[in-house]
C-alpha cells in the first residue's frame, strides 16, 4: 500500500506542481530580450563555435588516447594508473562540457548534431535516455523542490534538503561525503541506469509505451556490454591482466566520481539557496525562473580554466534559465543576467571561489546533518 501511495503522489505532484507569479514579475521577459539582442547585435549564434569544436576535440582526445596507448604499449604499473588517471579527469569533461550541451539541445541547431554529440555519454558508461528524464526534465523543472527533484532526493547516507527524513548517520554527513562521492560514477556505470529505468517507469516520469521500453532497456543492456567489452576485452586481449585493469578502471571512475559530483552540489547544495514545497493545492508561489534565482549558486566566475573545463556549470545560473544556449557564451551574458536580477530585486547568489563554494557546500552539509526533519 505505502509503494502504491508514494507512486500515487508523485505522479499527482507532477500534474499539479504550478509555478505562479502572482505579481507578474516581468523579470524573465525582459531578461529574455536583453539576452536575445546580445546575440543579435553581434550577430553571434548562440551555439556552439569553434573554440567550443576543439574543445569536444581535446577532451574525447584525453579520453580515448591514454586508453589506447595503454593497450598497445607495456608500461609500468605507475605509468598506466597515470593513463587511467587522465581518462578519469577527461570523463567529467566530456560529461559537463560536451554531452551536457549536446543534451540540451545547446551544441547545434542542427538535432541530429547534437543527439550525435550527445552519445558521448556512452562512450562513459551512461544512458542518455535516462539522464534526460532526470536532468532535463526533474532537475531543470523542479530544482531543488524535494521528491520531486531527485538530484536533492532523500538517500540513505545523504541529506541535501530539510525537508527530507534525517537519520543519525546525516550529522556525520560532512565528513564522509567526499568518499561516497567517488563511488557513484561506478555505481552509474553499473547499477544506476537499471535502476533509474524501472523507477521512472514506475514512477510515471518516463511514459513510453511498454514497447517503446522494451528497445530502450535493449539498448541500455547493449550499451553496457558494449562498454564493459572495451574497457576490459581490448585490454585483456592485447595481453593485460584482469586484476591491472580492474585497478585502473576503479581509479578512473574515482577520479571522475569526485570530480562530477562535486561540481553538481556545488551549484544547489549550498549555503544561501533555498527548497521551497509546494503548497496543498500544488502551487510554488514564484516565478519559475525567479525560482531558479533562489536555487541555484554560481561559483569561481573569474576562473576561466574551471569554466573551460566544467562546461562552465559555474555560471549555473546562467545555464538553468538559458538551457539552450552554449556555455562559451555564459560568461558573457552573466553581467546582463546580474544587472537585471538588481534591477527586479531578484537574488543573484554567487560564491567568488572555488574553494569557497566548496566550503559553503560542507556546510549545508552539517547543517542539514543537524536540522529536524
Amino acid at each position: 500500500m505505502n509503494t502504491f501511495v508514494k507512486f500515487f503522489n508523485f505522479f499527482q505532484s507532477m500534474q499539479t506542481v504550478r509555478f505562479i507569479s502572482r505579481n507578474k514579475n516581468l523579470f524573465f521577459h525582459t531578461l529574455k530580450g536583453r539576452v536575445d539582442n546580445y546575440f543579435s547585435e553581434r550577430g553571434l549564434d548562440p551555439y556552439a563555435n569553434r573554440q567550443m569544436v576543439l574543445k569536444t576535440f581535446i577532451l574525447l582526445s584525453l579520453y580515448i588516447i591514454p586508453f589506447a596507448v595503454f593497450c598497445v604499449f607495456a608500461f609500468p604499473v605507475w605509468a598506466n594508473a597515470l593513463l587511467w588517471a587522465i581518462m578519469g579527469v577527461a570523463m567529467p569533461g566530456i560529461g559537463m562540457s560536451v554531452m551536457h550541451d549536446a543534451c540540451h539541445g545547446a551544441y547545434s541547431s542542427n538535432n541530429f548534431v547534437n543527439r550525435i554529440t550527445g552519445y558521448t555519454l556512452n562512450l562513459l558508461g551512461g544512458s542518455v535516455h535516462n539522464w534526460k528524464l532526470q536532468h532535463n526534465v526533474l532537475h531543470h523543472t523542479y530544482t531543488n523542490i524535494a521528491h520531486m527533484d531527485h538530484d536533492v532526493d532523500d538517500k540513505v547516507f545523504f541529506r541535501f534538503t530539510p525537508h527530507s527524513k534525517r537519520r543519525w548517520i546525516h550529522q556525520y554527513q560532512y565528513i564522509y561525503a567526499f568518499i561516497f562521492y567517488g563511488i557513484l560514477s561506478l555505481y552509474w556505470v553499473t547499477i544506476k541506469d537499471f535502476a533509474q529505468f524501472f523507477r521512472y517507469i514506475y514512477l510515471g516520469v518516463n511514459r513510453y509505451s511498454v514497447f517503446q521500453n522494451a528497445k530502450i532497456l535493449f539498448r541500455i543492456i547493449l550499451m553496457k556490454a558494449g562498454y564493459f567489452g572495451v574497457m576490459f576485452g581490448i585490454p585483456m586481449f592485447t595481453g593485460h591482466a584482469f586484476y591491472e585493469i580492474l585497478g585502473c578502471f576503479l581509479l578512473m571512475q574515482g577520479i571522475s566520481g569526485l570530480i562530477l559530483t562535486t561540481i553538481f552540489q556545488m551549484a544547489h547544495t549550498v549555503e544561501g539557496t533555498t527548497h521551497p514545497l509546494p503548497s496543498e493545492t500544488g502551487n510554488i508561489d514564484n516565478d519559475w525562473a525567479i525560482h531558479q534565482m533562489h536555487t541555484t549558486c554560481n561559483f569561481a566566475p573569474r576562473n576561466r580554466w574551471l569554466s573551460w573545463y566544467i562546461g562552465g556549470l559555474n555560471y549555473q545560473i546562467e545555464h538553468h534559465l538559458f538551457t539552450k544556449i552554449c556555455h562559451v557564451h555564459y560568461p558573457a551574458i552573466a553581467p546582463i543576467v546580474r544587472e537585471t536580477a538588481q534591477e527586479f530585486g531578484v537574488p543573484y547568489l554567487q560564491q567568488p571561489t572555488f574553494g569557497k563554494a566548496l566550503r559553503s557546500h560542507i556546510a549545508l552539509l552539517q547543517q542539514l546533518g543537524h536540522l529536524p526533519s
